[in-house]
């Protein structure tokens, strides 16, 4: 399976469903291109957010972010899962480019070495704070 790509799909659940529910949908999908052999690299839950317009008569929705390297034949499968799925209001797929995928990389590592940075200042803060308090008590 070495004409995999990398794809990214984005889609909208009803947010009038109950987070059990929600995150059922959100199972199944994964778990259909799980079993289609794709691999999931990342899934964020964006949350309920206003649509830009109504669908269905609703105004507001679940949005899921999922990234995953799949087979080019999974795409037209997925897509026809999620139509028939009552759930799923609206969902686009998109490929990831090489440039993209690099520039997403990279931030994903920024942003990780940015949150070990914070987390270190934030425990020896802690400790200053500590060693203050200890000698004020003394």
């Amino acid at each position: 399976m070495s004409n995999r790509k990398l794809y990214e799909t984005t889609f909208i659940v009803n947010a009038a469903l109950e987070d059990a529910d929600i995150h059922t949908i959100v199972n199944r999908v994964q778990s259909f291109i799980e079993d289609k052999g794709g691999e999931i690299v990342e899934i964020n839950h964006w949350g309920r957010r206003r649509l830009a317009y109504p669908i269905n008569k609703k105004f507001n929705g679940y949005y899921v972010y999922i990234a995953f390297n799949a087979v080019p034949s999974t795409i037209p499968q997925m897509e026809r899962f999620m139509i028939l799925d009552d759930g799923i209001m609206r969902h686009l797929t998109m490929v990831l480019s090489q440039k993209l995928r690099t520039f997403r990389i990279e931030r994903a590592a920024a942003k990780q070495l940015l949150a070990e940075k914070e987390a270190s200042e934030a425990a020896s803060a802690e400790v200053v704070v500590t060693n203050e308090t200890s000698s004020i008590t003394e």
